[in-house]
């Protein structure tokens, strides 16, 4: 991997060297401000189920999540029933935990009942946006990013509120990164200044 002009390309060190996958998550997705109600959607229930877990085993288990999960179609999965739990639990190519199925079932509800107050993206960015500091300096190690903030501790009461499951502050952050409500790639890294660019572009769903 390059970056512009022929450099060797730095990246932050959390993907590693060895994962081409997580290097192509970092690469492409991780940063990118993200305002599709579905996709924000899979990235919640994925978010959930990595609790306790490492994302790198989340991720290479991410295409049978899909097919477990009818595509992440929230109309479909508030259908589940018992027998499609039972699937659920039976299926070794997804995390099987029987109160993570259970939430994502009923996050699917809480997911549909929301659209009728503008969707899960305007929930979402409207709170992310509250406070963003303005001039945040770029976190030089990992240690400078923080595990929550004060958005994400707003953000997680704002979904439970509405019957969300397994989105506490730690993984409403860590969705927040991933779907480009902050910036923190390292500084020095090769995707900091496109997805600071990206960010400042971005208008948000209202």
């Amino acid at each position: 991997m390059t970056a512009e002009h022929g450099k060797p390309a730095h990246r932050c060190p959390w993907p590693g060297i060895a994962d081409p996958e997580y290097a192509r998550y970092h690469d492409e997705e991780w940063g990118v401000p993200l305002a599709d109600d579905r996709m924000l959607f899979e990235k919640l229930v994925l978010e959930g189920f990595q609790s306790g877990l490492s994302w790198l085993t989340i991720l290479r288990k991410r295409d049978n999540f899909r097919r477990a999960f009818a595509g992440f179609a929230p109309e479909r999965i508030a259908r589940f029933k018992d027998r499609d739990i039972a699937r659920l639990m039976s299926d070794a190519g997804i995390v099987r935990n029987r109160l993570k199925i259970e939430a994502t079932i009923a996050n699917a509800g809480a997911f549909l009942k929301l659209q009728d107050k503008g969707g899960l993206a305007t929930l979402m960015w409207r709170i992310a946006n509250q406070d963003q500091p303005t001039g945040r300096a770029a976190p030089r190690t990992l240690s400078d990013v923080p595990a929550t903030t004060e958005a994400s501790h707003r953000l997680s009461r704002a979904l439970k509120a509405e019957g969300f499951r397994f989105v506490g502050p730690t993984t409403i952050y860590a969705l927040m990164q991933s779907a480009g409500m902050v910036n923190d790639h390292l500084a020095g890294c090769h995707r900091r200044g496109h997805c600071q660019r990206l960010q400042d572009a971005f208008v948000p769903p209202s």
